[in-house]
């Protein structure tokens, strides 16, 4: 399997992570919109919210809000979760990954017009 997020979970591509256990890693996006931005991904590939099981989606869920909430209390006025499905949706790597986006009152980010 060519997933870039398995090699990084396998160890093969460099991460900053800033979390793992045996079922999630999450790590800082290598392009970030904003200080903070944390990609959170189950170990276990699967390649969009249709493939993943409902007991893996819930770990991963479980990591989102664990980091948002550290976001938060790093001086963050917000977080945006965001999660792509599909090609056309936006989805650029082929595994299920949340994006936990840090936000604050000025920093310009417009996500919806």
């Amino acid at each position: 399997m060519d997933c870039v997020f398995c090699k990084i979970v396998k160890g093969e591509i460099p991460s900053k992570k800033v979390y793992e256990d045996g079922n999630v890693i999450a790590f800082l996006d290598i392009n970030p919109l904003s200080e903070g931005h944390t990609l959170v991904i189950p170990k276990k590939h699967a390649e969009n919210i249709f493939d993943v099981s409902e007991e893996e989606l819930s770990k991963v869920m479980q990591v989102v809000k664990k980091i948002s909430k550290k976001r938060l209390e790093e001086g963050a006025k917000g977080v945006n979760i965001l999660q792509n499905n599909g090609k056309e949706a936006g989805q650029l790597v082929n595994h299920i990954h949340f994006h936990v986006v840090p936000r604050n009152g000025n920093d310009k980010l417009r996500f919806w017009p």
